[in-house]
């Protein structure tokens, strides 16, 4: 075969990796519910399907990794590599609802080889992921357009119905 020949074939070859992409599964919800930081807000749902469009199916825009693959996020396949598959894409299972709390904050002092002691909270990264590309797309990012508040969130931010009224003095308690 000639080198011209080869060179060819090597060419296309290139070429068509080019358009292959790692499989990734795209069996996800069409909408999705994040509900585990109800206290004082109701739960946000999102058109999961859209948001698939909107990233050209690349799940990794969103989570670190898609269930069935290994960690595809540079930044956890530094260690992470060998990990093997991925069984869950749910932020709640990495990130902690409470990062604050008496119980996460002795569970970071007790582990010696913990190196995630600067992972953001659950609330953090959502917000992170959401309101960083929500900005970038020029989607809605004020607070009320995904947070409506319960009547206890009313109650605690003195907002609806326990709101202040003007030139009334709040009740002492």
């Amino acid at each position: 075969m000639s080198k011209k020949f080869i060179t060819a074939w090597l060419a296309l070859l290139a070429l068509m990796m080019l358009n292959v992409q790692p499989a990734q599964s795209m069996e996800g919800p069409d909408t999705a519910t994040l509900d585990s930081l109800t206290d004082l807000f109701a739960p946000v749902s999102f058109n999961h399907a859209m948001h698939v469009d909107v990233v050209a199916n690349d799940c990794a825009v969103c989570h670190h990794h898609t269930t069935g693959t290994k960690v595809t996020d540079e930044r956890c396949a530094r260690c992470h590599k060998n990990s093997g598959e991925a069984n869950s894409v749910a932020c709640r299972d990495c990130h902690n609802a409470n990062p604050f709390s008496a119980e996460n904050l002795q569970k970071i002092a007790d582990a010696e080889l913990l190196f995630h002691t600067d992972k953001p909270g659950l609330k953090g990264a959502y917000h992170r992921k959401c309101l960083g590309c929500h900005q970038e797309m020029g989607a809605p990012t004020a607070c009320e357009n995904c947070h409506t508040k319960t009547e206890k969130g009313e109650a605690f931010y003195r907002s609806g119905k326990f709101a202040p009224t003007p030139g009334k003095e709040p009740a002492s308690e």
